[in-house]
């Protein structure tokens, strides 16, 4: 008798924003639609790096884990390694000089290509490099392998019509293209059909949606159709730009109960010179007055943002400036960074690049402003009794304290004590919130409520699939954590 190969193992490893992580879901689809499984053993045959390129560190983080792969590739015969993404879309053929044990390399445009390349790679036996200059397949027709039965995430559209001077963004995902309303919700409620009670809308700039097919009001809309959709209970979005943020989409959010009390709005800087400089087309008065439309239809919600330190010409009076526009915004979090020069962008070829010293003590004085608000911020929500969507393992506290972990509604990691309770990963808890630090809030007087869900359910099933046991009642054909591939533009189940 003929034995049987085993299946060609894989493990996908992500670096950079959502857009990424979503893309790594496509990637795994692709993967185990050609009849790859996920590793479990730590020992994959082939090991996928999806890219970022934003910022300066990500070659070097790249490429540390490339010197680390190298042994592994020469110890084990057959073991493949594929770098994707931005960085990649970049750099090109620069990846293979830099480390020639890497086996595929593709960009942005082609992740659908992965396991072909990687077949075409073993039977050559040489690299194979396929980078294409634009959109091969929208990347929701392919197929996805979700990392989660609760949550979903859904692009709406991809690449960037803007021409911010720091950001090399656009040269690598390409100008914007929006894809129409019906298939948007018809992935969305494929996902809720699955199981999943939470979608993030994902775009580079996601309020520009719209654009391509001529509405200008299309994302309010879309957020409103989204939000009719029975059984989806939570609906986030990022990234939005201040500068096409209307008052139609702060009016959907308000008016839409399924739209959470959350918005991540990138200010970059509180210097209206600075902005300048950046192509940012707002300014801090634009930006504070949004925040303020924001929180008078929606008094709690919880915004959060970027920031850059340090962009070339920032002089003292600048960053005063962003320290006033942090101050006077209460932001809830925000992710700052120090400027570094990417080749290939405006801003890395403008004279007064700012010392390093002299933005380290920047970043150093803006993220202590910061994580003085976001504490203040989060001491506000002591007392409140809020619902939080019970989440697979945010934060180390879980282990030690034997606490429980989940986002509240306006997207506050929870740490709360489950009593008597038995909540699985997409149950949904009330808890009273009895103390606050910078980055969380804990709730320890236990669970006031349980409420199991279609979310739970689908946890449980994907657990027994993955013994091989089938669970009670499982549902066939339900998305499952580490389960089957569904297709990234499916169609509407009838009666489901």
């Amino acid at each position: 008798m003929t034995a049987i190969a085993p299946q060609r193992t894989y493990e996908v490893k992500t670096f950079g924003c959502q857009m990424n992580v979503h893309d790594s879901e496509r990637m795994r689809g692709s993967l185990e639609d050609a009849g790859y499984v996920e590793a479990v053993d730590g020992a994959p045959d082939v090991v996928v790096i999806n890219t970022c390129a934003v910022r300066e560190n990500a070659d070097t983080k790249l490429y540390g884990h490339l010197g680390h792969l190298a042994r592994t590739k020469r110890e084990r015969p057959g073991f493949q390694i594929a770098v994707g993404g931005c960085l990649a879309q970049k750099d090109r053929a620069t990846i293979v000089e830099r480390a020639p044990w890497v086996d595929v390399v593709f960009g942005t445009h082609n992740m659908g290509s992965l396991p072909t390349l990687l077949e075409r790679s073993r039977h050559n036996d040489e690299a194979q490099v396929e980078i294409l200059e634009s959109l091969e397949v929208f990347p929701s027709t392919l197929p996805t392998k979700r990392e989660s039965t609760y949550a979903g995430w859904v692009s709406i559209s991809v690449g960037c019509n803007n021409t911010c001077t720091f950001c090399i963004v656009p040269s690598l995902r390409g100008k914007e293209r929006d894809r129409r309303p019906g298939e948007v919700l018809a992935e969305v409620q494929a996902l809720v059909d699955d199981g999943a009670l939470e979608v993030t809308l994902l775009g580079q700039n996601v309020n520009s949606y719209g654009v391509e097919f001529g509405d200008r009001l299309a994302f309010g809309k879309l957020l409103r159709a989204a939000g009719a959709i029975d059984g989806l209970e939570r609906i986030r979005f990022t990234s939005p730009h201040p500068a096409a943020f209307t008052d139609d989409v702060i009016d959907a959010m308000a008016e839409t109960p399924a739209v959470m009390p959350q918005l991540h709005m990138p200010l970059q800087s509180g210097s209206d010179r600075v902005l300048k400089a950046m192509r940012r087309s707002y300014r801090s008065s634009r930006f504070l007055g949004i925040l303020d439309r924001v929180r008078e239809r929606i008094p709690h919600a919880a915004i959060t943002t970027d920031l850059i330190v340090g962009f070339p010409g920032e002089t003292d009076e600048d960053f005063e400036d962003t320290l006033r526009v942090v101050e006077a915004s209460r932001f809830a979090s925000a992710f700052t960074f120090q400027y570094s020069i990417r080749p290939g962008t405006p801003a890395a070829t403008m004279p007064d690049q700012v010392p390093k010293e002299v933005v380290q003590e920047r970043f150093e004085r803006l993220v202590a402003l910061q994580d003085r608000i976001s504490a203040e911020e989060n001491e506000r929500q002591v007392g409140r009794t809020v619902e939080v969507l019970v989440s697979v393992g945010e934060g180390k506290k879980d282990a030690e304290t034997h606490r429980l972990s989940g986002r509240a509604e306006d997207n506050r990691l929870v740490h709360f004590a489950p009593g008597a309770a038995a909540p699985r990963p997409g149950d949904v808890v009330t808890v009273e919130i009895t103390r606050a630090a910078p980055f969380h809030l804990l709730a320890d007087a236990g669970v006031q409520h349980l409420r199991r869900t279609r979310s739970g359910d689908a946890w449980d099933r994907a657990q027994a699939d993955s013994c091989a046991v089938p669970a009670p009642g499982a549902a066939q054909g339900g998305a499952a954590q580490g389960g089957a591939v569904s297709l990234g533009l499916p169609t509407i189940r009838v009666g489901a």
